[in-house]
């Protein structure tokens, strides 16, 4: 219970106090402006070298625009999750960018869990049924883990909706956070070792997100089996 009000009042208050800096330095400073707009359009271009170009012209600031990146993703779902991390790889090198991309998903998931645990019950139950979300909570309770899991290990599955549904269904947090981290280090690893050749990366990550699917869907079948039996 105190990790959970830890990550629900304290990644709150600090994503609050983030957000009003940012929105305060983005109309009193034009640098900063300029900067975020440069930043915003290279993202949109989808082009990595040009998004790592913008990135390294921040000087020592790049990693925490990388983390920025990272953490806005979960809100601005037009940019790969992927992205950031194939231009810190190309930035930052390998085993910084391993570190620098796990730092930016810990923050957004936390960040999206503690925006879902922030929704009382009720208010669940505006935007789904009763029954959808008996469901849910029965698939948080008994596969939670191992869906945080493959949804983070694959990158075109991941996205932080899934950190907000956890939150909103009380999963705990630091079994949440643990599951994160378990799928997220080895998808920034690959990454990592194959952010020069894109096409061998998204071939490999293609085969790791499938063969996840498909042992989770066997898990989950033996394991729904075992329960009805």
């Amino acid at each position: 219970m105190k990790a959970t009000k830890i990550a629900k009042y304290g990644s709150l208050y600090f994503t609050l106090a983030i957000v009003l800096v940012l929105v305060g330095l983005f109309f009193i400073y034009p640098p900063f402006q300029d900067s975020m707009k440069e930043l915003w359009n290279a993202l949109m271009s989808g082009n990595q070298q040009e998004i790592s170009s913008v990135i390294k012209s921040f000087g020592a600031w790049g990693i925490a625009a990388i983390i920025l990146i990272i953490i806005l993703q979960m809100f601005l779902v037009v940019i790969p999750s992927w992205l950031p991390m194939i231009a810190a790889a190309l930035v930052y090198g390998t085993f910084s960018s391993i570190l620098i991309s796990s730092t930016g998903v810990f923050l957004a998931s936390t960040i999206g869990y503690s925006l879902g645990i922030s929704l009382s019950e009720n208010a669940l139950h505006k935007f789904i049924s009763d029954k959808t979300f008996d469901k849910l909570n029965y698939w948080v309770s008994h596969y939670g883990f191992l869906s945080i899991v493959l949804f983070r290990v694959s990158p075109f599955l991941s996205n932080d909706a899934i950190s907000v549904l956890a939150g909103g269904l009380k999963m705990n947090y630091i079994k949440f956070i643990t599951a994160t981290m378990i799928g997220i280090v080895p998808l920034a690893t690959a990454i990592a070792f194959f952010a020069s050749d894109i096409e061998t990366l998204k071939t490999g990550l293609y085969w790791i997100g499938g063969a996840g699917i498909v042992f989770y869907g066997i898990f989950v079948f033996i394991d729904h089996k075992k329960r009805k039996g």
